[in-house]
């Protein structure tokens, strides 16, 4: 089974994220709350970790993982954003929304979509995964713990435990987490497009 780490999720406790962050940086996996659903994480540049991740979600080759950022600092490092992009994103960030942008030249070629050189990224709204990121030094990758045969997101670590854990290193319970993933919006044309209906109500910006 993986490891079940109780962290507060008002006032996360340092040496519970240093854990945490270890187990990434050692190639681990982690189950972890975000504003909007639980998710998989794992380190940027592990590309293992990420086939284990395809496998635990029976996700194609073609599946694109998301950039988990802590700022819009951070994120342009990874995205090509002009003025008016910036200003919608500094308007919804931190936020349930995920963001297509077209990458950067510092995004590894695995990591964005083949044809399009688009990433997805994201800044939450969670103090959890925000001390993550802060303490990691980078964006982490992730995606949504949604599994193919289930109707809704799982939400409760210890089930995640019960189902996952022997396919995931740590399970991080930071309390209930919400049943609607992101709200996914295309950035890359003139006029943002949704692409997924979410948490995240884009029509107030």
């Amino acid at each position: 089974m993986g490891e079940i780490v109780s962290i507060h999720p008002e006032n996360p406790q340092q040496r519970l994220i240093s854990k945490v962050v270890d187990c990434l940086h050692r190639g681990g996996i982690v189950a972890y709350p975000t504003d909007s659903v639980y998710a998989l994480g794992c380190h940027i540049g592990d590309k293992q970790a990420m086939d284990r991740i395809r496998t635990i979600r029976k996700l194609d080759k073609h599946h694109n993982f998301t950039l988990m950022c802590k700022d819009l600092s951070e994120l342009a490092n990874y995205a090509r954003v002009d003025n008016v992009v910036y200003r919608t994103l500094k308007a919804t960030t931190p936020g349930a929304f995920t963001f297509v942008l077209k990458a950067s030249s510092e995004v590894p070629r695995r990591l964005m979509h083949p044809k399009r050189k688009t990433i997805g990224i994201r800044v939450p709204q969670s103090n959890i995964v925000m001390s993550m990121l802060d303490s990691l030094h980078e964006p982490m990758m992730s995606v949504t713990l949604m599994m193919p045969e289930d109707e809704y997101p799982m939400t409760d670590a210890y089930e995640i435990n019960q189902l996952l854990g022997s396919h995931v290193d740590m399970v991080i319970d930071g309390g209930y987490c919400g049943l609607e993933p992101t709200t996914v919006v295309d950035m890359t044309d003139d006029m943002p497009k949704i692409l997924r209906q979410g948490a995240g109500d884009f029509s107030a910006f």
